[in-house]
């Protein structure tokens, strides 16, 4: 069973080690940034059904990043909401050039155990 987090503020600093290397975070970038223009085409065509492809996108790029970067297991299989919210909040932080320093030590080989 996943540890239980009382906060997503308490959760965030493990995501971090769980997506610690540069290229499975940039992965993750590109993936929300397309799912984003999806949304954005979808809207600007009227054709709904293209707004379909932004999980698509995201999920997909974000799988790459850690089958053949990373190599653990997303986050998103243990902490669904937690997940989804930290692939956007690591985004944001790159976007603005606010990554904590941190983010790249402790590199984590899986989801975190009960006992961490």
């Amino acid at each position: 069973m996943p540890k239980r987090f009382d906060s997503f503020a308490a959760f965030y600093p493990v995501y971090l080690r769980m997506h610690d290397d540069p290229t499975n975070q940039r992965w993750h970038f590109v993936g929300n940034v397309l799912g984003l223009l999806s949304i954005g085409a979808a809207i600007g065509a009227e054709t709904w059904w293209v707004a379909l492809a932004a999980p698509v996108f995201a999920q997909a790029c974000s799988w790459v990043g850690h089958a053949v970067f990373q190599r653990n297991r997303p986050g998103v299989f243990s902490y669904p909401l937690y997940g989804m919210l930290g692939s956007w909040r690591m985004s944001w932080d790159i976007a603005r050039g606010q990554l904590p320093p941190d983010s790249g030590v402790g590199r984590a080989t899986s989801s975190p155990s009960p006992s961490s």
